[in-house]
């Protein structure tokens, strides 16, 4: 019996492997990466965006969202401000206290990301006014530009605090890996 267990088994192991995923190879510019495997493809909201991911929910919250922007403005001077200006600061504190700018090493391209934690005040479609508002407290938006010469991709990681993250790492690593 133990030996039709353990046949039965290694018989399984090449289905098992074949049915798990791995991931989506992703273009972002001249660069390409493969999302982690647990990264969820959708069908872009809209035509800006070239690739959108859903995320592993947790705790009960909605799963974050990966959103790739090609065609994008390459400058973070003229893009940070705007999207700073979607979150509200606590009490006591300025914009500047909960975002943080870095660089992340990229060979072939520079990446300098805005990482902001707390109340996000979202609009389904940014530019359009009749797009209603939305607080959305506690929440984390990961922008970060990709920029190639003179042409650059916006990849925003954006969900509540608690869904973020756990896939903060993975995230990073994703674009760390554009080759």
């Amino acid at each position: 019996m133990r030996a039709v267990a353990t046949a039965a088994l290694f018989l399984a192991l090449p289905f098992a492997a074949a049915g798990q995923d791995k991931g989506t190879e992703t273009k972002i510019g001249g660069l390409k990466a493969t999302t982690p495997a647990d990264w969820k493809k959708e069908k872009p909201a809209n035509l800006l965006r070239s690739y959108q991911f859903r995320l592993p929910e947790v705790k009960d919250l909605p799963g974050a969202e990966v959103a790739v922007f090609p065609e994008s403005h390459p400058n973070p001077d003229k893009n940070f401000p705007k999207w700073k200006n979607q979150f509200v600061p606590p009490e006591g504190k300025t914009i500047d206290d909960i975002a943080k700018v870095s660089k992340w090493d990229v060979k072939g391209a520079t990446v300098t990301v805005l990482d902001v934690t707390g109340t996000w005040k979202f609009k389904e479609r940014p530019q359009d006014p009749a797009s209603k508002e939305m607080l959305l407290d506690n929440y984390r938006v990961v922008w970060v530009i990709v920029a190639e010469n003179d042409e650059a991709t916006h990849i925003r990681l954006s969900g509540p605090v608690t869904s973020v993250e756990p896939q903060f790492k993975a995230f990073e690593a994703w674009v760390k890996a554009l080759k």
